[in-house]
């Protein structure tokens, strides 16, 4: 099983707009500051998370070249599935997405998340708290609350290679909190996953047939899954650079891209990360 994670930078309901986008075909003020495929083997032991940077500079269908992140701008999730479809030549089953309030409010429902930190920096900006609030994050495992959480996905920032430490703190958080779903017992029966469910449904956007029973038999299902086990890594760039119009784009490495979607193809990706020494 594919399925697509995004994070909305929009300020207020992602559910709000997207079903606006749908219902009028228009844009919305949203970009995608996370877009992460998660697959699911089917033995549900593991599972691979790549993220994509947001700024690749690749080709949106119907829209032409332009950064990944414009696709959810433009006509939604959907748009962004077809394009990261397209990208690696594969199928997406199902897409989840959410915006700075559902973060917080799920990380908090579930009593917060214990996050390895691998480069400790204080937030540069509080994005959704007063200001004042930064929070500051120490190398080694800090537990997170909804807000801490938002600011150490969000910040770019603090670090020399903005972006891409944000993207592996990305990761480090979804790692984290597969930890603190999988580890502590909070989807280890069909109940508990079933209540899981019910606090998401909530705070995330889904496409139709990601429905909660669908949701709920994942969430149990992948309780034999090892996070420990599981692998992240970033889809492969060929460095930075700059559109014909000024933006700060990051170049495909459509070499490395390929391999990619060769090993997805062939449910091979645990041997593609064991060649990259991932």
């Amino acid at each position: 099983m594919n399925i697509l994670v995004l994070g909305s930078d929009i300020s207020g309901s992602a559910r709000e707009a997207t079903e606006q986008q749908e219902a009028t075909g228009g844009s919305a003020p949203q970009d995608a500051d996370t877009i992460m495929l998660i697959h699911v083997p089917a033995d549900r032991h593991q599972i691979y998370g790549i993220s994509i940077m947001r700024d690749n500079w690749v080709n949106i269908p119907g829209y032409g070249v332009m950064k990944i992140n414009a696709g959810l701008q433009l006509a939604g999730p959907k748009l962004v599935v077809a394009t990261v479809e397209s990208l690696l030549h594969t199928h997406i089953d199902h897409y989840v997405m959410t915006d700075f309030g559902g973060l917080k409010a799920f990380v908090d429902a579930v009593g917060g998340v214990d996050v390895d930190v691998p480069i400790p920096f204080t937030a540069t900006v509080p994005f959704t708290a007063a200001p004042g609030t930064e929070h500051t994050f120490t190398q080694g495992i800090n537990h997170v609350d909804g807000e801490a959480a938002l600011q150490f996905v969000r910040e770019r920032h603090a670090f020399v290679d903005g972006d891409y430490q944000r993207v592996r703190d990305q990761q480090a958080f979804v790692r984290a909190l597969m930890v603190r779903l999988l580890s502590t017992g909070t989807v280890r029966d069909a109940a508990s996953a079933i209540r899981i469910v019910a606090i998401a449904s909530f705070v995330l956007t889904v496409d139709q047939g990601f429905d909660p029973t669908t949701l709920a038999t994942l969430a149990y299902a992948l309780r034999v899954t090892d996070p420990a086990a599981s692998v992240f890594f970033t889809l492969p760039t060929a460095g930075t650079g700059f559109s014909a119009n000024g933006q700060s784009i990051v170049l495909p490495d459509y070499g490395g891209i390929a391999e990619v979607a060769a090993a997805l193809a062939a449910d091979r990706l645990g041997d593609y990360a064991a060649a990259h020494g991932l």
